[in-house]
């Protein structure tokens, strides 16, 4: 830290409430030993890189206060921002919530952090959250869970942000939103419960979505009763609430399933009936099949099942019981690909769909990307070999990783447009 911002502090930034604010701790640690005084900044403040500053009272950004962080910021008390908080993109500025009692960050403005971790365990709910954080680099949720929704407050995750060591001990119980175009895991939860949500908002920067997860019944929001005929039974546990708050696309949805919250008969419906996502329908007043696929949850994840599909609006999503159809099927589906040029499984192979030219094949990893998309799909030379056709996130030509892929074909019979999904797995060992 610089001495102009060092004096800016001293005579600008301190409220009148402190005896003694600030004191030099070696070289670049700065921290109030009074715990029950307030650092109040009107002015600017800068933490410059390979620097520590460190807060043991509460701290509050005024409208004309100007907070950089460009180093180490230990909050160790409550957080207000009312003025401008942000960073240096090329630098790795990090702040750390890390008090040894309930932590309330609050204010008007977005919070713009480069890095977020939140570490306190006062309690199961530490942080208090009626504010707007923005990460634009990594959060690390070790301990403790962020509570926004009682408040208002919001986590938002930049283009390129993300976070690592979510679980049952730390996520964030409230509205997370995400901007861009990255595959993403959203970190919502409630209560003592980790139930993150998939999906990549589709292939424009500027895209926008937010979703929160509630331990609660749907049908007091929206009544069970009133849904698609197929529809036998509506999971009265839990729903997710997904936004669209930027952008056009339908994204790639996957919802958790957790034994703790999710009731029995959706991971055992029997041979007679089929898991799928449903979502209340505003225009039909209603909730409606939006189908889905089961598979196993990706690799040291907390929960015991993925629900996926592709969707076609956004809302209240919960998971359903349908009965399962006996269509006489006019095309075969082979789930495998093993491109190793073997002459066995080196494609996609859709067995009957040379009937319907009028047809479009999509694939999606397990993050909701998509890493082909074909029309007039066909059994001879438009076929996938397991290779990206670079249209997405993935690069053109890329050879993809060995595991489960989520697949969406669409054709044309003459008299209607069929649809059918399912889960595709690539090895490319």
């Amino acid at each position: 830290m610089n001495n102009d911002y060092l004096d800016i502090i001293e005579k600008n930034s301190v409220s009148e409430k402190t005896a003694v604010c600030l004191i030099g701790f070696a070289a670049s640690l700065f921290a109030c030993q009074n715990a029950n005084a307030q650092m109040v900044n009107a002015g600017d403040v800068k933490i410059d890189p390979n620097t520590i500053m460190a807060v043991y009272m509460d701290y509050e950004n005024t409208p004309s206060g100007n907070f950089i962080n460009d180093g180490k910021l230990y909050i160790f008390q409550n957080w207000k921002n009312d003025g401008v908080v942000s960073y240096t993109e090329n630098q790795n500025g990090s702040t750390y919530f890390n008090g040894t009692e309930d932590q309330f960050i609050e204010g008007t403005q977005v919070s713009n952090l480069k890095n977020a971790f939140f570490e306190n365990s006062s309690s199961p709910v530490p942080f208090h959250l009626s504010g707007k954080i923005a990460v634009g680099g990594n959060s690390e949720f070790k301990q403790g869970v962020v509570l926004a929704g009682d408040y208002g407050g919001k986590v938002i995750f930049r283009e390129k942000a993300g976070h690592t060591l979510t679980s049952d001990l730390s996520f964030v119980d409230g509205q997370v939103e995400k901007d861009g175009n990255a595959a993403f895991e959203f970190p919502v939860g409630a209560g003592n419960y980790f139930r993150p949500s998939y999906h990549a908002a589709g292939t424009n920067n500027g895209d926008i979505y937010t979703t929160q997860y509630f331990n609660k019944n749907s049908h007091y929001i929206h009544s069970h009763d009133s849904r698609d005929v197929k529809i036998i039974t509506i999971n009265n546990n839990e729903y997710w609430e997904v936004t669209q708050d930027r952008g056009a696309e339908k994204i790639i949805l996957s919802l958790t399933m957790d034994s703790r919250t999710t009731p029995s008969e959706f991971f055992n419906p029997g041979d007679d009936y089929q898991v799928v996502i449903t979502r209340w329908d505003a225009v039909s007043g209603q909730w409606i099949n939006e189908k889905g696929e089961v598979s196993d949850p990706l690799p040291g994840k907390p929960y015991e099942k993925l629900l996926t599909a592709q969707v076609s609006g956004y809302g209240l999503f919960t998971m359903a019981l349908v009965k399962k159809t006996d269509d006489v099927k006019d095309l075969i589906i082979y789930n495998a690909v093993s491109p190793n040029d073997d002459g066995l499984n080196d494609s996609f192979v859709i067995k009957g769909i040379d009937q319907f030219p009028d047809n479009q094949v999509e694939i999606y990893n397990r993050w909701g990307v998509k890493v082909y998309d074909a029309k007039s799909y066909n059994e001879s030379d438009n076929m996938f070999r397991g290779y990206s056709d670079g249209r997405a996130t993935i690069k053109r030509g890329d050879k993809l990783p060995t595991g489960t892929y989520f697949y969406i074909v669409k054709y044309n019979t003459g008299t209607e447009v069929k649809e059918r999904t399912g889960y595709l797995y690539i090895n490319n060992q």
